[in-house]
């Protein structure tokens, strides 16, 4: 029993004097040092944490929100960029966007991979940030080089002005689009994930301020939305689009510098081999038992003891009554290997991943009303009256400034009041379930998607009551008429995006949450891809039999207003399903043990295994 308790104090305990570290493994918090060392932090790093708390999470804020004034310097504007640069029409140059966004968010999966599984969160980001640089500059040439950029075209005929982009711009310029999409999409889940993980799950202080970190991690990404959705774009559009892109690419050289200038007091996390390999393990292993008979009471499954998982650094999660099948893979029936007999607490990883997925496909549907801001919306507003005062004229990609302030606003009201007001009377420390909070946006979704579809029939009305049928005629209207359907979808993010970031992290499995942060981003990029498809599906279906289909390169005699109320169905239908997946789902969380904690379970099993 001493040496017991003289083995689990070995494995909790901070050696000092000549800077000598824990050893590999031996605690499950946190494995650091500099340039993402595999030994845990200096007695220099725990010494500026005493001092700056929380400063290791402020560099990978201040990168992220550098990172947005790359991106959004690039995506907030690019649909007039492919209309008027590149001279391609509207429903392609809609679908080029959406599919370039939904392959940033899909690329965040094997970037969160190959974080979990080999290279770490630390590596993984440095890697793909220089492939976003690389992309960055290439694009900017794009815009810059005059053989580079398509001739300007003043011709109201579209093939005319097709016919003056060449195929080898376009190629390189796509190349360079998507250079770039490898780079964020790399990055992204991971430096969510990086940034989390410097708060300590086992001190208390920093554990409810964790609560509030998604919070402020997307206000950060939002200030540098609202940057470049306002200054960037008006440079492009108003300046020269070279410029603006320059600027843009200063910014992913700064965050790339911001990143790096924390390398020596980041907190980091070991890579714990394959995700996918672990949860291979539990289907196989319970398919080979599907006949065994479960036992009565769930202590009598196999599972490690207490010991065994804080010398691996891990945690051991409690067993759980949902998706029992899979608790054939840790039922004793002889056969020890790994593929044939699990651990209770590698059964309720694979629990925890399934319980994930129908959340995941009931949040695809607000991620294509979200695709809707950087592609239809702002067409809509390049038909409106954009004019502020005599001397300026507000870029319909700047609308998107109104949908990231309100954001901001909204972030700040619900995180210093909202949540205040309602953990008094709930007791949760977040307010309400993340659930409910999705819940809340779902609603307001559908009420967006109405409004959007009268708001284009009231265009419409105008544009046809002046005889308006030209493409490039401007309807008498003030582009603020679009401001409801922008500020009401700001609104609907604080409540669907945030939420759906913190569940996607807080729910995945101990060793997989890049890969649940990339859960988020991924059901952006299909959402992208959906949007796509619902486009186009609609613009082909509508337009059989020679009539004119809903959404045409002329908006001024389209019927967006239909697919509007297309969206707000859709958005209803999830809705009802989306309650049902919410009423079902178990909420899990791992279980953290403090010193003492360990050694009495330790103790304990001990004496269990003595008598």
């Amino acid at each position: 029993m001493h040496e017991l308790k003289l083995s689990l104090l070995q494995q909790w305990q901070t050696r000092s004097a000549g800077g000598e570290r824990l050893r590999r493994g031996a605690h499950p918090r946190w494995y650091g040092g500099s340039l993402g060392s595999t030994v845990a932090s200096s007695a220099g790093r725990e010494m500026a944490r005493l001092l700056l708390p929380n400063c290791f999470a402020l560099t990978p804020i201040a990168s992220e929100m550098l990172e947005r004034v790359a991106f959004y310097g690039i995506g907030a504007n690019l649909v007039l960029y492919l209309t008027d640069v590149l001279h391609q029409d509207t429903v392609a140059s809609a679908n080029n966007v959406t599919n370039w966004f939904g392959a940033v968010m899909v690329i965040t999966v094997p970037g969160a991979y190959a974080a979990d599984s080999y290279f770490g969160q630390y590596w993984t980001i440095m890697f793909f940030s220089a492939v976003y640089l690389m992309g960055m500059c290439s694009l900017t040439l794009t815009t810059s080089l005059s053989w580079l950029r398509p001739e300007a075209c003043i011709s109201s005929n579209a093939e005319d002005c097709r016919s003056k982009t060449k195929g080898f711009q376009t190629a390189i310029f796509y190349c360079s689009l998507y250079i770039i999409g490898i780079g964020a999409g790399g990055r992204r889940a991971n430096t969510t994930t990086l940034g989390a993980i410097q708060f300590d799950n086992f001190e208390p202080k920093e554990r409810s301020q964790k609560f509030s970190f998604f919070n402020w991690w997307s206000f950060a990404q939002f200030i540098g939305g609202l940057f470049s959705c306002t200054v960037l774009v008006y440079i492009q559009e108003n300046v020269s689009w070279s410029l603006g892109y320059t600027i843009a690419t200063i910014g992913s050289v700064l965050s790339l510098l911001s990143f790096a200038s924390g390398t020596p007091v980041y907190r980091h996390r070991l890579p714990g081999g394959s995700p996918f390999t672990r949860l291979a393990m539990v289907f196989v292993a319970a398919a080979r038992k599907w006949r065994v008979t479960l036992p009565v009471h769930p202590w009598e499954l196999h599972e490690l003891d207490a010991v065994q998982y804080a010398k691996e650094g891990k945690h051991r999660i409690n067993h759980t009554a949902s998706v029992r099948v899979l608790d054939k893979a840790a039922v004793k029936s002889g056969s020890d290997g790994p593929w044939m007999l699990c651990p209770v607490t590698l059964v309720e990883e694979a629990k925890k991943t399934l319980r994930l997925l129908p959340v995941f496909v009931s949040t695809l549907m607000p991620s294509v009303m979200l695709a809707q801001v950087m592609t239809l919306f702002i067409k809509q507003g390049a038909t409106l009256d954009c004019r502020m005062g005599p001397h300026f004229s507000l870029p319909p990609a700047s609308l998107s400034a109104f949908l990231t302030a309100t954001i901001l606003l909204g972030l700040v009201v619900y995180d210093r009041l909202f949540v205040p007001f309602l953990r008094e009377r709930t007791g949760n420390p977040r307010g309400i379930t993340l659930l409910r909070r999705i819940g809340v946006g779902q609603v307001m979704q559908i009420v967006i998607s109405v409004i959007a579809a009268l708001t284009e029939r009231w265009r419409l009305r105008v544009a046809e009551s002046h005889g308006l049928t030209d493409e490039n005629a401007t309807v008498p209207l003030t582009v603020f008429v679009l401001l409801p359907q922008f500020i009401l979808l700001g609104i609907t993010e604080v409540f669907v995006g945030v939420g759906k970031m913190e569940l996607f992290f807080d729910q995945a499995p101990e060793g997989m949450k890049s890969l649940g942060s990339s859960l988020f981003t991924l059901s952006l990029g299909i959402g992208g891809f959906l949007s796509s498809f619902l486009l186009s599906t609609v613009t082909k279906v509508t337009g059989r039999g020679g009539r004119k289909p809903w959404v045409q390169n002329n908006l001024n005699v389209s019927h967006l207003d239909y697919y509007y109320g297309l969206l707000a169905v859709l958005n209803a239908v999830n809705f009802v399903f989306f309650l049902f997946v919410a009423m079902n789902y178990m909420y899990s969380g791992e279980t953290f043990q403090t010193e003492s904690e360990a050694m009495e379970a330790g103790e304990k099993e001990m004496a269990l295994e003595e008598s």
